[in-house]
């Protein structure tokens, strides 16, 4: 895939904010007593986790133009 460096650098910020919040949600859910948020944050992880190897794939595999 063709990507303008305009774009790779958007990637790269939706990457970064996608770590941020894998963090965030990785660190709360140590702290949460309620179950059903716990749930919520454990498939936020899990989602999260997939999208980050998804941009990290287009970052390395995308040919700048």
């Amino acid at each position: 895939m063709k990507l303008a460096l305009h774009e790779r650098l958007e990637l790269h910020e939706i990457l970064t904010f996608k770590n941020i919040c894998l963090t965030t949600a990785t660190l709360m859910d140590g702290l949460v007593g309620c179950e059903k948020l716990k749930e919520i944050l454990q498939t936020d992880v899990k989602e999260g986790k997939v999208h980050v190897e998804q941009l990290a794939k287009l970052i390395e595999e995308g040919e700048i133009v």
